[in-house]
């Protein structure tokens, strides 16, 4: 059986389904804009790694890894940091 609009927005008139429909088609674009922006930071932050590692220093800089937390959280309050640590999980280590 096939949900209705109203079903799958959990709106109860048709100007809300169209509300929510519109804005849901939105938020998609946004997800796939910001999932595309993501991977080419895990691009840049890999010429990152490489160049460090390839002039003898260490993967990871601590010290810019506090900056970036601190960065995420003075935008987004304390879920900015969660974030920021999820980015900096899938930005380690591809070399």
């Amino acid at each position: 059986m096939t949900a209705t609009a109203a079903e799958k927005t959990g709106a109860h008139t048709p100007e809300a389904v169209d509300v929510i429909t519109g804005a849901r088609e939105r938020i998609d674009a946004l997800d796939d804009r910001i999932i595309g922006l993501i991977q080419e930071r895990m691009a840049v932050s890999a010429v990152i790694q490489e160049a460090r590692i390839t002039s003898g220093g260490r993967r990871v800089n601590l010290s810019r890894e506090m900056e970036i937390l601190g960065h995420y959280r003075e935008a987004l309050g304390k879920p900015g940091t969660t974030l920021a640590m999820t980015l900096l999980e899938l930005c380690r280590g591809r070399i």
